[in-house]
């Protein structure tokens, strides 16, 4: 007689593609469904494993032959901004930050395609559609919102919904013990605002006025230059084989910190 209450998530092993981040490897995922209403719990346990979500799919590394990608978050109460940070701040304390259901819209969809276009001309997300995008953001089980960056309007005010050109936004999980950013994007053009670091930045001052600890960023790949940017937001944690362990910056071949 089956006694089990409730069906546990499958796990699926992905074929072998080109890896996006270092040349000459090829990468494995195993991944497993987010849906049914144990899907936010059964997200929050996963994220604190190593994976990462998109849409109603779990996902995480197993290649193997390559263990580069390290799960990577933040230890918000303890974090203070660098004085490069605290630059980053100043440059965009004309923006204000506004939090929505998951529901997209024409204008998210103009500006995540023009950062795409400019970004990752060669990704895997590089021909994503209006419809790509809409599945991306709705596609949700758990506790889901976006975070749209406007410029702050003469007379803007805090309505609703405040005027001001859209400048960036984050796809971001709410969860038991912080923030998770799924998916963020900026205006490439205004690299003087430093949008994807403002961005974590925000993500860090929510989370500690929530009380939750962690700012989870996804995968770091040591040797991947586009990654080196996760490192310098510190105290930061680690996902190795002993578990969650605080990482020192020292120990990397090259400082990318201030």
């Amino acid at each position: 007689m089956n006694t089990q209450t409730t069906p546990s998530p499958q796990f699926y092993l992905t074929a072998p593609a080109t890896c996006p981040y270092l040349p000459h490897e090829m990468e494995r995922k195993v991944f497993t469904h987010l849906v049914g209403p144990r899907a936010a719990e059964m997200n929050d346990i996963l994220t604190q494993g190593g994976f990462r979500r998109s849409q109603n799919i779990a996902y995480r590394p197993a290649c193997e032959s390559c263990r580069a990608c390290v799960s990577v978050r933040i230890l918000a109460q303890e974090f203070e901004p660098t004085k490069s940070m605290k630059r980053v701040l100043a440059a965009n304390s004309d923006v204000i930050a506004t939090e929505f259901a998951a529901q997209p819209s024409s204008e998210q969809y103009s500006l995540f395609r023009r950062y795409l276009d400019f970004r990752h001309q060669q990704g895997g997300m590089s021909d994503m559609t209006v419809l790509d995008y809409a599945i991306m953001v709705e596609d949700t089980h758990v506790n889901t919102r976006i975070i749209e960056y406007r410029r702050r309007e003469e007379g803007s005010g805090l309505e609703q919904r405040p005027k001001g050109e859209l400048l960036a936004a984050a796809l971001t999980d709410t969860m038991s013990d912080g923030l998770s950013m799924v998916y963020s994007y900026f205006n490439p053009a205004l690299e003087r605002r430093s949008l994807g670091t403002f961005m974590i930045l925000d993500h860090v001052r929510r989370t500690k006025a929530l009380g939750l600890p962690h700012v989870y960023l996804g995968y770091w790949v040591q040797g991947s230059r586009k990654m080196d940017y996760k490192t310098r937001f510190q105290p930061q944690e680690h996902l190795t084989p002993r578990g969650w362990e605080r990482f020192d910056p020292a120990s990397m071949p090259e400082s990318t910190h201030d």
